[in-house]
């Protein structure tokens, strides 16, 4: 079928120009608007497949403006614009464009970026499919089964989560009870792990009793819509009770979802992120997919709960299940960064579309490649790696693509190439950032057309295979360059995962240790259980430039030089090669600032009592100041009760 464009363009001339083009390219163009306005009217008269969108528009509203509303639409559109400053980028990046073109652009480059398009908003769209088709079935199931009231939470937690990820729900289940008393409280304490919080443990983490919170919760107000940012301070400045949440939790957003059932009960789905723009219109949409279900299973949970014992429905089962090892290639961690890694790999594994990884050296790019491949279809047939780095330029193409018997100097035998190698399986493109500019074309070619040309032969093969290409380099900026091809970028990052440093996970920091302990220990034979309170403080306060790969070369050199159980001191090495290329270590603690002072304080207080606010025992408790007043001053200092 002809795909449809409508070109939004301020300028007669260049309109005119690219009609011309994408009718001899064999589109149809459904339509030329120059204002946000008639561009709109044409979106839903025409249904378009594309829309290029130039920046600067007639009237007072941008390309940008119009952009958010595309996205809103679920449209997939191009942004045309001869200005290319950070500052434009920045607001484009935040209405989520399928591309961006820099005028002046040639015909070729225009063409290949609508390709490269339409195959990402086809990807886009069976990822949503997937996501509502996987949970309607989990909703479905968890009423045909028998499971407890708490284990059909966490089934229905753990369906919820590839879609509309979370850190922290409120499901509310009536209106005639004060919150959080009904419905359920849950926390994510790891993949695919989740804990209640029941009253007890309200009461200990916010250091209040149950008349307090019932006071501190007030009248709750539930105001469906989505919630960033400042918007998520206003929405929870008339409830005390959220505010105390949002600083035990550490929740930046949140996410307000209701459904009316069939008996006309109103259930609130409400869900806390702990990034500031944890949720956008496309969590909604799901959920308005899967209303229905969600609606008998709100009923079906009702009839549960009204018809138990309370002292059985607040009895909450947070054993660990865990099998995160196993299913991600030892990638190990419960931090909200890491976690959202493991949501994106489980999102990306069921797909064939390709997985661009970022990240800097040493953060576990292949770790990551390994898993996506193992939880995939394709996980029987083979992973092929090659590291683009390594390769000469002039021997690249020869390693991707084969060659004949002859091709070139020293090719005294016909070989396969990766592609034919991976052919039904994955290839995993490593420091893609790094191919030269010439190879990427004939890379981009094979992404197109799926068929590869050995080296010295005039017959294409078709492969079947999926790409994942990764690098520690910004893209972006090499795109800016002229380093790296833009259509390249847009055909690669149709499912972007960012693994992050892991001094930006200071809670995994010691559990990722104590593995490296396990390992090296049996490795070298040698009896070492785990570490001292001073080798973890030493552990925690270095900024581990070279990441996850500098920790492992870090562990296994303490326990080669171990000499007894416990590991007593942390040999820390880096290199002065590494100091000049890699994110300094932050300076050891000084008394030079009261807020340095406070912070380094608490921080200790908090270790000691394990994270434990109020209550007897608690920080506020050793501290001698209200629970709130702690938060407050926790919050402030940037400080968290998680992971101590």
């Amino acid at each position: 079928m002809t795909k449809k464009i409508a070109i939004v363009e301020d300028e007669a001339l260049i309109s005119h120009n690219l009609e011309l083009t994408l009718t001899k390219a064999g589109y149809r163009v459904v339509g030329i608007a120059d204002s946000v306005p008639d561009a709109l009217r044409l979106v839903d008269r025409e249904n378009p497949d594309i829309i290029l969108v130039d920046i600067v528009l007639n009237g007072p509203l941008t390309g940008i403006d119009l952009g958010r509303q595309l996205a809103e639409r679920n449209k997939a559109f191009i942004y045309l614009s001869a200005n290319f400053q950070d500052s434009i980028l920045e607001k484009a990046r935040t209405t989520e464009p399928y591309g961006f073109l820099v005028k002046p652009f040639r015909e070729k480059e225009l063409l290949a970026m609508i390709g490269v398009v339409l195959y990402r908003y086809e990807s886009t769209n069976e990822t949503r499919r997937r996501h509502e088709q996987a949970l309607e079935k989990t909703l479905k199931d968890i009423i045909s089964t028998v499971d407890v009231w708490t284990e059909k939470i966490k089934r229905l937690a753990r369906g919820l989560q590839p879609g509309i990820p979370f850190d922290f729900l409120n499901i509310h289940l009536t209106d005639d009870k004060p919150f959080p008393s009904d419905g359920a409280l849950l926390t994510r304490v790891g993949f695919d792990r989740y804990k209640f919080i029941g009253p007890a443990e309200l009461e200990s983490l916010t250091g209040l009793d149950a008349r307090q919170i019932a006071t501190a919760a007030g009248k709750v107000v539930f105001e469906p819509g989505v919630f960033n940012d400042g918007d998520f301070e206003n929405q929870i400045q008339h409830c005390p009770l959220k505010q105390l949440l949002q600083n035990i939790f550490q929740l930046n957003s949140c996410l307000l979802f209701a459904v009316v059932t069939a008996t006309g009960r109103i259930v609130h789905f409400i869900f806390y992120s702990h990034k500031q723009d944890g949720y956008n219109t496309d969590h909604q949409k799901l959920l308005s997919l899967v209303q229905p279900c969600l609606g008998d299973l709100a009923e079906h949970l009702i009839r549960i709960r009204t018809g138990v014992k309370t002292h059985q429905c607040a009895k909450a089962d947070n054993r660990d299940r865990s099998t995160t090892s196993s299913v991600f290639n030892g990638i190990i961690g419960n931090s909200p960064v890491i976690l959202e890694v493991m949501d994106n790999i489980m999102l990306s594994a069921p797909l064939d579309a390709s997985v661009l990884i970022l990240g800097e050296s040493g953060t576990g790019k292949e770790r990551v490649a390994k898993s996506i491949h193992e939880l995939s279809h394709r996980k029987n047939n083979p992973l092929v790696t090659i590291n683009c780095a390594s390769l000469p330029a002039n021997l690249i193409e020869s390693e991707l693509f084969g060659h004949e018997k002859g091709a070139f100097t020293g090719a005294v035998e016909k070989r396969k190439g990766k592609f034919e190698v991976a052919n039904k399986g994955t290839i995993f493109l490593d420091e893609i950032g790094e191919m030269p500019v010439e190879m990427q074309v004939r890379l981009l070619r094979v992404l197109q057309e799926r068929e590869v040309e050995p080296v010295g032969s005039n017959e294409v093969m078709k492969i079947d295979v999926r790409v994942i290409a990764a690098t520690s380099r910004d893209l972006e900026q090499e795109v800016k360059n002229g380093n790296f091809r833009l259509d390249l970028y847009y055909r690669l990052c149709v499912l972007p995962i960012v693994l992050p440093p892991l001094r930006q996970r200071n809670g995994d920091i010691l559990l990722i240790a104590n593995h490296f302990i396990e390992k090296f220990s049996a490795k070298l034979n040698k009896k070492v259980t785990g570490m001292s309170e001073e080798a973890g403080r030493i552990l925690l306060n270095y900024q581990w430039p070279g990441n996850v790969r500098e920790l492992e070369n870090t562990m296994e050199r303490a326990v080669l030089q171990s000499t007894g159980p416990i590991l007593e001191n942390i040999p820390i090495f880096t290199s002065q090669l590494v100091k000049q290329d890699q994110p300094q270590p932050a300076p050891e603690f000084t008394s030079h600032t009261m807020d340095a002072n406070n912070r380094e304080f608490i921080r200790q207080v908090l270790q000691k009592c394990r994270g434990k606010i109020g209550g007897p025992g608690g920080a506020a408790d050793v501290l001698g100041i209200p629970a709130t007043t702690l938060h407050s001053k926790m919050k402030k200092l940037g400080l968290s009760s998680r992971n101590w």
